[in-house]
Formats: structure tokens, C-alpha cells, sequence
């Protein structure tokens, strides 16, 4: 027999899966201890400290992009005094810690703002060569870290001059929520800056102080492993595969402390499309830290749960070993035996009945083995009929081995470990849900600050008594500016005096109208629009319509689930995956959670995050747009809410665990029975069928084995006994002819 044919390899697969799966079973099913932090905690703090390298890496580039934009406007009009250049800049973006404009041939300055820039770090290089005018990192005095970054100013007829912008590289303004702290660090582990820690003369005791000494140390320790990690490649850094965040990633877990593990995530600064978009900010080597003591969970298991791995895994190996003896005795035995006597009567050995098999395929093919035998001229053989045929065959033992193995696969997989609205939920994922969603609500708010002050900026280059060149330089605007669908410049009256893009909407000038707002009701998309006053011109209006699709690139976040910008009146406005536009929020209890957001309380509303436990279990959040600009008061929320079984939490886990143990249950039995049907069942049936025909007198048709296993051994047997039979009817003919030609001859 081949190595890898027949009936005996299916079977021996099936016992060896078996025991294999009976041994992972025990492993992933039994006595396991709970770990020392959830890894969803872990989880939750990576994804925050890539929502802070977001933002951070968002300021830095927009504030690039922002003086870059300002400069080449300025070159590009007519030439303005210093101090009226910081003025301006000052006036239209409130971002930078300080602003210098300097002559760059003797070096004198000009004009100064805010916190005073040294000097000393100018030099050749930076001005110069392949990576001038680059953004660098100085130290203060002080021993703070400024980001410089530098545009040159160059008009006709007057010497260059050298605009710096000073911004510091702080943590951004988020809200961190309790006792997580965070913080950029360096290339080397150093760092930069932090936020979270309460100050040691605002603890109360020595044990507080001694505390916070000890955050510290972990801070500093965790940043510099994470600076390590972020220094590899993004590609080589994660699993083959694997996407998500476009930077380095990742957990880290540090020492405890009375009772609580000190847990951190971090996360490279990098940009949002590393083949199609540069960042300034990415190339700076700065990483973002987000650290967050959590209380340990206890490590052992109750004793109901010491022993259920071995009860399961054992139900199987027992179940198991009755699915492959069935087998065996139904299927393997009389297949084998049936092997030996065809080989047998094909060598011509007919003193010894056939042992037909009691019932099957192979209870025909033995019967007509019998019937061939009688043929043969073996002593007692039969050349009659053949008995009644059964119609299910193997199909009965196979079903039942089947049935054995589902009996363990389906309890399992089903009724296991199953999880139900009662599931514990650690606070730390509510209170990150919260304060994420936070997150994403200041993004978005900043955002449409941004465009809003974009377009202040542009509102003072054009002339709105002159359309043709206003609406080049909409057209100029637009390209460069992404975020705009369409932008028009609208007089007192409200008609379109210059335009570019898509449509213009309807934009009516009135003082208790915001300058951020929505319409387009009924529509397939929400009208985003934000208009700034063009100077000058009493009742003009700049504006601008932000596409949906980037907001809606902005709310795009791993492990927050579905997220979603609503309006005052819990109406949909934009959302990270598909939406209607006005459309109401899913859950009854999201517009309650929209409504007490808004609620003012103390300085202001405040954002809020709940367990919903209405058929399953739910972390929901809303975060009401808070802070400065023009998109704090527009009444807009940012919702968020996700299902808790997608949380990495032990319960969870647990269920997930006896699913895969019961598909992997039901893929042997695909597996091993499917082959043993395919290689065995059906040609064997094919065999039966042809034999009976054989055994009456079917001698022309020729039998060919199908594969080189007992049933082909069994069918190159039925041949040779064709050739025999058909041998043993010529000679009897030929011997009744004979005498007839004698008595013809005389």
C-alpha cells in the first residue's frame, strides 16, 4: 500500500488532530491565570498615545504650513513693514510662543513678538545646502525646547529678510483625563515635555510626593525604551501584514507601585500618507508617551475553572476515540478484509467461501466476490442472485462519526463560556473612551479653526472689486487647501461675486450668524460652510465649503469604534463610516448622552462616557466641542460608541477561545471525513456496482483502479478475475465445439 493511500491515512490524521486539539483545549480552556492588565488596557493606551502623535504632528505641520502659506502671500503682494508683518501674523494665528523678522545679510533685527528667539544656533548650514531653511530644535536658556521654524520674505528692490516662528513642542491640548500623564520625548530618551503631574507642593502627604517621585522615574524609563523601539523602520516594526497606524506603535509595562502597574503607549510621530504626503513633523524623530497606572488584577482563578480544561479536552479524546473505532470497524476492517480475499481469488485460491462483510458496500462487493468464486468453479459456490442491496453504505458510519464529534464541538463552540450584559467592564476603557473621543472633538474643532483662519488669511489678498483676479486667487487657494470643496467670495446681498470650485449655497450675512455653520437639509451630504469678512469691504464675505469626506477623514480612529459629529439636535453631520446625511443617532440613549454634554456645567460643557447594557454591553462617549475659536460655540458633539466584545478583556477572550476550539473541531470533521468520503466512499460504491455487474456477465467492461490504495487493490483484483472468467467461457467453448467438428469430418 502508498504511504499516504487508502483508508488508513484519513483516519490516523483524525486521531492526531484530535489529541493535538484536546491539547490546545486544555491549554487555552483551563486553569489560566488572569493577567496582570487587560490587554485592552494596553491596547487603549497605544491608541492614545497615536492620538496624541496625531495631534502633535498635526500642530507642528500645520504650523509649517500655516507660515509657508503666509510668506508666499506676502511675497507674492506688496511689500510691507516688519512690524505690520508680525502684526498680522499675530493677529491671524494665535499659535507661536515668539516671532522675529531679521535682515539676513547683517543679521540685525527687525521686528520681534512674543518670547524672545536666540540667535546663536544661525549659522551657514542652516540657511544653505540640501536642508536649509529646515525646521530645527533649539534649547532656551531656560532649558525648554523650541521648534524654529523660518521663511525668507523677499521683495523687489528691498534686502531679504528672515521671518522665525517659535512654537514649542508641548504636549498638545487635550484632555488627559485622571492620573494619565504624557509626554514628547527625543531621539535619545530624553524628555521634552510632559503633562499630567500634579505638582509636588500641591500633594498632601509624603506617600503622594513619594508617589509621584516614583511616576516620574517610570517616565523616564519607559521613554527612553520607547525611544528605542520608534527607532526602527515602520515596515520591520510591525507584523507582516499589518496595517493601521502608519508609524512605530506599541505597549510597554512597567514597574508597580501600591497595588497599580505602571502602563505606557507609544507612538512615533509620522505622517498621515508616508508615500504621497511628507511631514515636517515626522522627520523631527519625536515620539508621544501616554503613561497610566492601573490597578493589577488578581492572578488566580477560581476553583470551578481548575479542572475545565481537562474535562473538555478529555470529552473529546474519549469521543474522539469512539468517532475513529467506528471507523475502523465499519469502514477500515471490512475494507481491508475484503482487500485479502480479492487478491486471494484472483490467484486462483476458490477452496474457501468468501467472508462477505455483514452489511454496506462492502457487504455487495463480498457478496459478489461469493457469486465470482461459484463462477470460478470454486467448491460451494454460489451463482445465483444477489441479495438485497443496502442503500446508505458508509454514509451511516461516517454520519455517526460526525455525530460524535459535533456532540463536543457544538457545546463547546456554542454553550461555553458564553458572555452576556453582565460582563465586567474595566473603568479605564469608559474613562479612555471618553477622553479619546475628547481627543477627536479638539481635532475636529481645530480643524475648522484652521479653516476658518485659512480663510481670514486669503480674505486680505484679494480685491473683491476686481472678480477676475479674485477668482484666480480662489482658484490658487483651493488648491491648495484640501480641506474646501468650493470657495466664493458673496456680497452684501448675498450674490456670488467670484467663485471656484463646486457649487456655491446660499451664505446670508447677519451678526447672530456664526461664521461656522450647516445646512443642506434633504440632500445626499450636509453643506459645510465658513466665511471670514473681506476688509474693506462692508458685507462682503469670503466663503468657504468644507468637504465632508475630511472630516470625516479626521474622526478615523483604531479602537473607538463608530464615531460620528452630530449638531445640537443629536443630527448627524459627518461620521467614520457611512452615514445619511441629518440621519438620527442608532441608540436611544446617544441623543440623552448628547444633550448632558451640552449641559453647561462650571466653565463649560464637558464631555461624558457611559455602559450601555441594553442586550449586550456598550461604551459610548460624547465630547461637545470646548475651547477657543470660532468652532467652540457652534453646538456641535462628537459621538462615539462601541460594542465591549471587541475589548481584549478575559471573559471575552475566554468565548472567543471555545469558538475557535469548536471551528477547529468542526474543520477535522470536514477535513478527515470529507477525504475519507471523497477517497474511499465513493469509489468504493463505484467498486459495488461494478462487481455486481461482473458477477452477472458483464465481461466487457474493463475495470480500472481510481487510486493506488485498498479499493484500487480491490479493483485490479475484479480485473484479473474478468480476464479468468472470461478465459474460463472461451474454453468451454472451444471444448463443446469440438466434438460437432469431429462427427462433421466423418
Amino acid at each position: 500500500m502508498p504511504l499516504l493511500g487508502g483508508i488508513r491515512p484519513p483516519i490516523a490524521v483524525l486521531c492526531v488532530l484530535i489529541l493535538a486539539l484536546a491539547g490546545l483545549t486544555a491549554k487555552v480552556l483551563g486553569p489560566s491565570g488572569e493577567p496582570v492588565v487587560p490587554k485592552a488596557v494596553l491596547s487603549s493606551q497605544q491608541h492614545f498615545a497615536e492620538d496624541g502623535a496625531i495631534a502633535l504632528r498635526a500642530s507642528i505641520d500645520e504650523r509649517v504650513t500655516d507660515l509657508n502659506r503666509t510668506a508666499a502671500a506676502l511675497n507674492a503682494g506688496e511689500p510691507a513693514e516688519p512690524e505690520q508683518v508680525l502684526s498680522d501674523l499675530g493677529r491671524t494665528y494665535q499659535k507661536w510662543t515668539g516671532t522675529t523678522v531679521l535682515d539676513l545679510k547683517s543679521g540685525d533685527v527687525l521686528a520681534a513678538r512674543g518670547e524672545r528667539i536666540p540667535l546663536a544656533w544661525l549659522d551657514e548650514e542652516v540657511l544653505t545646502g540640501k536642508h536649509a531653511l529646515a525646521p530645527r530644535m533649539v534649547r532656551l536658556e531656560t532649558g525648554d525646547v523650541r521648534l524654529m521654524t523660518m521663511v525668507v520674505l523677499d521683495w523687489e528692490d528691498r534686502p531679504q529678510q528672515l521671518l522665525i516662528a517659535s512654537n514649542s513642542l508641548s504636549v498638545p491640548a487635550i484632555n488627559l483625563g485622571p492620573f494619565r500623564t504624557m509626554a514628547v520625548v527625543a531621539q535619545d530618551g530624553e524628555v521634552l515635555a510632559t503633562a499630567g503631574f500634579e505638582q509636588s507642593e500641591a500633594l498632601n502627604s509624603d506617600k503622594q510626593r513619594e508617589e509621584l517621585s516614583f511616576l516620574q522615574k517610570q517616565m523616564s524609563s519607559l521613554s527612553e525604551q520607547a525611544a528605542e523601539r520608534t527607532a526602527e523602520h515602520p515596515v520591520s516594526a510591525k507584523e507582516p501584514g499589518s496595517r493601521g497606524y502608519p508609524g512605530v506603535s506599541g505597549t510597554l509595562l512597567g514597574d508597580d507601585y501600591n497595588g497599580r502597574v505602571a502602563t505606557a503607549g507609544y507612538a512615533s510621530l509620522a505622517s498621515s500618507d508616508p508615500e504621497e504626503k511628507k511631514s515636517v513633523a515626522a522627520g523631527l524623530g519625536l515620539t508621544v508617551v501616554a503613561m497610566l497606572p492601573v490597578v493589577q488584577q488578581q492572578g488566580g482563578v477560581g476553583p470551578d475553572r481548575e479542572l475545565f480544561g481537562l474535562i473538555a479536552a478529555g470529552a473529546l479524546v474519549v469521543l474522539g476515540l469512539l468517532a475513529a473505532a467506528v471507523l475502523w470497524v465499519s469502514v477500515q476492517r471490512p475494507l481491508l478484509r475484503l482487500f485479502l480475499e480479492s487478491r486471494r481469488l484472483a490467484r486462483g485460491d476458490l477452496t474457501r467461501p468468501v467472508s462477505v462483510p455483514r452489511w454496506g458496500e462492502a457487504a455487495r462487493v463480498g457478496t459478489a466476490l461469493e457469486r465470482l468464486r461459484g463462477q470460478l468453479g470454486g467448491p460451494g459456490g454460489t451463482d445465483g442472485a444477489p441479495g438485497g442491496k443496502v442503500r446508505l453504505g458508509l454514509r451511516v458510519p461516517l454520519a455517526v462519526t460526525a455525530v460524535l464529534l459535533l456532540l463536543w464541538c457544538v457545546p463547546v463552540g456554542l454553550l461555553l463560556n458564553r458572555t452576556d450584559g453582565s460582563v465586567s467592564v474595566p473603568a479605564t476603557m469608559v474613562n479612555d473612551q471618553r477622553d479619546r473621543t475628547d481627543l477627536v472633538a479638539d481635532r475636529v474643532r481645530r480643524a475648522l479653526n484652521e479653516a476658518q483662519a485659512d480663510l481670514v488669511s486669503t480674505s486680505r489678498l484679494i480685491d473683491a472689486d476686481d472678480p477676475d483676479a479674485t477668482a484666480a486667487r480662489l482658484k490658487d487657494a483651493l488648491r491648495e487647501h484640501t480641506r474646501y470643496q468650493a470657495l466664493y467670495v458673496v456680497d452684501d446681498a448675498g450674490e456670488v461675486v467670484a467663485r471656484a470650485g463646486g457649487d456655491p449655497h446660499d451664505w446670508s450675512d447677519g451678526k447672530d450668524l456664526p461664521l461656522i455653520r450647516v445646512s443642506g437639509k434633504g440632500e445626499k451630504k450636509p453643506v459645510i460652510q465658513a466665511g471670514a469678512p473681506v476688509p474693506e469691504h462692508k458685507g462682503t464675505t469670503l466663503v468657504g465649503e468644507i468637504r465632508v469626506e475630511f472630516l470625516n477623514s479626521l474622526l478615523k480612529r483604531p479602537g473607538l469604534g463608530e464615531v460620528r459629529v452630530v449638531n445640537a439636535d443629536a443630527e448627524t453631520l459627518a461620521a467614520n463610516g457611512g452615514f445619511l446625511a441629518f440621519e438620527d443617532l442608532p441608540n436611544n440613549a446617544l441623543p440623552d448622552l448628547v444633550r448632558a454634554g451640552n449641559v453647561p456645567v462650571g466653565a463649560g460643557p464637558v464631555e461624558n462616557g457611559l455602559l450601555l447594557r441594553d442586550g449586550g454591553v456598550t461604551v459610548a462617549a460624547a465630547a461637545p466641542f470646548s475651547g477657543g475659536g470660532v468652532a467652540s460655540d457652534i453646538g456641535w458633539t462628537v459621538v462615539s460608541w462601541q460594542d465591549a466584545e471587541h475589548f481584549q478583556i478575559t471573559p471575552y477572550e475566554r468565548e472567543d477561545r471555545s469558538v475557535l476550539a469548536g471551528l477547529l473541531g468542526l474543520a477535522a470533521i470536514v477535513v478527515c471525513l470529507g477525504w475519507v468520503y471523497l477517497v474511499v466512499a465513493r469509489p468504493l460504491r463505484a467498486l459495488a456496482a461494478g462487481a455486481e455487474k461482473l458477477a452477472d456477465g458483464d465481461l466487457k467492461t474493463v475495470h480500472y483502479p481510481r487510486y493506488q490504495d485498498e479499493v484500487g487493490a480491490i479493483v485490479r483484483s475484479l480485473e484479473l478475475i474478468r480476464q479468468q472468467l472470461q478465459a474460463r467461457r472461451q474454453n468451454q467453448a472451444r471444448r463443446a465445439a469440438e466434438p460437432r467438428l469431429g462427427a462433421g469430418g466423418r
